[in-house]
């Protein structure tokens, strides 16, 4: 079931479920905006031009309020929200029509899971043949959230639990690669 404005405005008011900072504008009929935060990453150029899983991936951070993607460019990005969700709630990401218009994609994996705590990293790409300025605090997607039927048996405590900005890959630490 998605939730509804009341809902989420009746489970930020018990504190069962946490985004800061937010506004009321924020909480739409079915969703809840999310605005670009300030810090962006993109991968570091390694000496073999080769990215694999198995090991770490280094990344130039930024901190800036405006951020210019140049066209086929990928970087990371966080939202200026952190959240904390309950374990029986979870969270589509969904990129904004407007923005999508201008060929910038929006990612981010597209789920948040139950007992997620962190701000969302963002994966964005300029598919466009123009740069695309960027600025902190505009909206750029939305959250969608959705009630599951039971607590999750095992609420998200993985590798990216508690981030805060644009938070590289972590996939080299997946047990496959043990």
């Amino acid at each position: 079931m998605i939730l509804s404005d009341k809902t989420i405005l009746k489970m930020l008011e018990e504190k069962t479920l946490t985004i800061e900072p937010l506004t009321k504008e924020q909480i739409q009929p079915a969703s809840v905006d999310i605005r670009l935060g300030n810090t962006f990453s993109v991968v570091d150029d390694t000496p073999s031009s080769v990215i694999t899983l198995e090991n770490e991936i280094k990344y130039k951070s930024i901190t800036t309020d405006t951020y210019l993607i140049m066209p086929g460019q990928f970087v990371l990005a966080t939202t200026m929200e952190y959240f904390e969700l309950p374990d029986d709630l979870t969270a589509f990401v969904e990129g904004r029509s407007s923005l999508g218009r201008m060929g910038l994609f929006i990612q981010n994996a597209g789920w948040v899971d139950p007992g997620f705590k962190g701000e969302i990293t963002l994966e964005l790409y300029n598919a466009n043949r123009c740069a695309i300025e960027l600025k902190a605090g505009r909206r750029v997607g939305q959250l969608v959230f959705a009630k599951l039927d039971e607590h999750a048996l095992n609420p998200y405590d993985g590798k990216y639990q508690g981030q805060r900005g644009a938070t590289g890959s972590r996939v080299f630490r997946d047990s496959e690669n043990a």
